[in-house]
This record gives structure tokens, C-alpha cells and sequence, in this order.
């Protein structure tokens, strides 16, 4: 029996993310929200202490790190749920796999210099997402020949590089990058082809919560009124593969998984 899907839940320390951007940029408030999301059902927390939003700016290594790692130390003292640490920096892994992260979310895949080393020395297990350019400039006018077969292959390189890179198949998941240099339609092929990114052996993890795409499909609805379809389209990508759902609405998505017999 295929194990359960998992569900990540989204905890932003920064004061620009786009749905939830300086909401818990205190740490005892960020330690309230991870444990409510662990409560209601996230068996990881992912901890990003700089945004990645479409147009977002840069942050410096030393304020990333003075975002995240106190949060992660704190969450890691009163939980054992698992830590994922969302950040593309090698100085930024190690310091948050020392504070207590047990994985790390990068949406450059490890190409930053020095990450792939990093994540290698870690012994903890990846996440390598595609984007297409960088997030400053990433949605304009992205462009592919296929973009299912496009991401696929990327992922597919990126995956050997970690392998060679002494990291093992067992400690590496993937995710496609919905809205990372993406256009709506390029989204939509990539949901309908999800069942395609079994090819490459390794778990999948999505994340389409609240996102841009789910905005335009419900009517150009803001960010508070996209829970419902983020929700569906949880659903969906578990039913087509995923083995983890990055989400900000984790009580609403475990009702919504128990309900359909997914969780």
C-alpha cells in the first residue's frame, strides 16, 4: 500500500511573501502557527525566511538567517514535526540543518555555487524544484516547447546531479515550480501531466496553494478567497501523484483529503 500523502505546511518569516508576508515575522508567533498547522495535521513545516514571489527582491544571507533559525530552533524544540527550510543559500542549509531542519526546499534546485555541496555534507533529504529565469524576472513571457516534457527533464538532470553529488535517490523529492515561470496555461498542462513526473522515480511535492493561477480560475479572486479552489486543487494532486502538498490552509486540505479517502 502506497503511504499516505503528506501535507506541508507553509510558515513564511518574511515581511513580503503574497499571501502571508509579515504575519509571523516574531518568532513566538511563528511558533504559535506551526504548532496550530502541526495540530490540525502538517506533518512538515517549511520555513522560508525570504520570498520568492514573482517581483520579490533578494535578501542578504545574515537576515535570512536571523529570520529562520531562531524559528526553527524553537520549533524543533517543542515538536517533532518534521522542518523543511525553504532557501536556495548553502550558509542558510547549514545553519538551519544545525538548528534542527530536517530538509531542505530549494527553488533553485541546488545551483547556487556551493548548495549542491552543502545539501551533500547535510545527510538530509531535497527538495529541487524547477523555475524557469529568476523570480525578479520570472514571469515575463516564459516560453516552451512542451512544457511537461520541458520541467521533466530538468528535474531529471537535476536529480543526477545530486546522485552524482553523493546525494541518494531516497533522500531526493521534486516539484514541477506552478507559477515559477509559468504562464496560466503552462500551469494547467502541468497539472493535467503530473501522473507524467512518476518517470522519475522520486516523490513529488506540489504546491499550488493560494497561488496566482487558482486566483484566475476562481475570477481574479484575491488571495483570502482562494482557500476553496487551493483546496481542490490539493485534491487533485494527490489523486494525479503528489506525495506532498505545500499549503497554507492545512486544516481545510486535511478535511478535504480525509473526505475523499486520500488521507
Amino acid at each position: 500500500m502506497d503511504a499516505p500523502p503528506r501535507i506541508m505546511g507553509i510558515l513564511n518569516v518574511t515581511p513580503d511573501s503574497f499571501s502571508d508576508g509579515g504575519d509571523y515575522l516574531v518568532p513566538d508567533t511563528a511558533l504559535s502557527q506551526a504548532l496550530t498547522m502541526v495540530e490540525e495535521g502538517a506533518t512538515i513545516i517549511d520555513v522560508g525566511g525570504e520570498s520568492t514571489r514573482p517581483g520579490a527582491a533578494t535578501v542578504s544571507v545574515e537576515e535570512e538567517l536571523r529570520r529562520v533559525v531562531p524559528v526553527i530552533e524553537a520549533i524543533h524544540s517543542k515538536s517533532d514535526v518534521s522542518i523543511s527550510v525553504d532557501t536556495s543559500k548553502p550558509e542558510v542549509m547549514r545553519a538551519a540543518v544545525a538548528a534542527g531542519a530536517d530538509i531542505i526546499n530549494d527553488v533553485r534546485a541546488l545551483r547556487v555555487d556551493g548548495a549542491m555541496e552543502a545539501a551533500a555534507s547535510l545527510d538530509v533529504s531535497v527538495c529541487l524544484m524547477h523555475m524557469q529565469g529568476e523570480p525578479g524576472t520570472m514571469q515575463q513571457q516564459p516560453v516552451y516547447e512542451d512544457v511537461v516534457e520541458d520541467v521533466i527533464s530538468f528535474l531529471g538532470g537535476r536529480v543526477a546531479h545530486c546522485e552524482l553529488a553523493g546525494i541518494p535517490r531516497s533522500r531526493i523529492l521534486v516539484d514541477p515550480g506552478f507559477g515559477f515561470g509559468k504562464n496560466l496555461d503552462h500551469n494547467l498542462q502541468l497539472l493535467k501531466g503530473l501522473g507524467h513526473f512518476s518517470r522519475l522515480g522520486v516523490p513529488l511535492l506540489v504546491g499550488l496553494s493560494r497561488k496566482s493561477m487558482i486566483g484566475a480560475l476562481l475570477g481574479d479572486a484575491p488571495v483570502e478567497k482562494r482557500v476553496l479552489g487551493s483546496v481542490g486543487a490539493a485534491v487533485v494532486a494527490i489523486e494525479r501523484g503528489a506525495a506532498v502538498v505545500r499549503v497554507h490552509d492545512v486544516r481545510e486540505t486535511c478535511e478535504a483529503l480525509a473526505g475523499t479517502g486520500l488521507l
